[in-house]
């Protein structure tokens, strides 16, 4: 007699963290978890979620087990929101800078500092910035240790308008442009 063939399973996994639904709780984005899942897959979030599947998951909990759970619960909610807070205020204090940097005569290069602070790849910002302007942009090394994309020539207007046109998460307010250049030797 054959082995019936093997079924295969559907498993869903979560858009914001990425996990199976039933495991969504022990990530640090509860509450986006369950906006998600409310939204894209009602008949999950009622089996999970629901007020009726709470009390069922926790009715074979002793009384004290149930006061330290939603103690836990109310805890990992409060630091979700703090974690959040505070991801928020960086964002609203991190700066992008683009400097125009004077090389030698009328030569000029562009540097952007501030952007992985909004969640962006340097790499492929600086593959982009190369495409649109048809120069060289590459992503170097700071000496305060950070990383910035330094563009060939003069591009620091257009990369202003830019980075406001193509990344939304940056807010104009937080871009800031800066000119450097070279002191003159002899001055003085």
């Amino acid at each position: 007699m054959a082995e019936p063939a093997p079924v295969g399973r559907e498993v869903v996994y979560c858009g914001v963290c990425t996990l199976p639904p039933e495991y969504c709780e022990y990530g640090g984005t509860v509450r986006k978890c369950q906006e998600w899942l409310e939204k894209n897959h009602p008949d999950l979030y009622q089996r999970i979620w629901s007020p009726e599947a709470l009390e069922e998951a926790t009715a074979s909990l002793s009384v004290e087990a149930k006061e330290r759970a939603a103690k836990d619960a109310a805890k990992k909610a409060a630091k979700a929101e703090a974690a959040e807070k505070k991801h928020a205020d960086q964002l609203a204090k991190s700066v992008v800078t683009i400097k125009r940097i004077e090389r030698n005569k009328r030569k000029y290069v562009t540097a952007v500092s501030g952007l992985e602070a909004f969640g962006l790849d340097l790499k492929k910002v600086a593959k982009d910035f190369g495409k649109k302007f048809a120069t060289g942009s590459s992503v170097t090394k700071t000496p305060s240790g950070g990383e910035e994309i330094v563009v060939q020539g003069d591009v620091s207007g257009e990369i202003e308008e830019l980075l406001l046109e193509k990344y939304k998460d940056i807010p104009e307010d937080n871009i800031e442009l800066v000119e450097d250049k070279k002191k003159k030797a002899g001055a003085g």
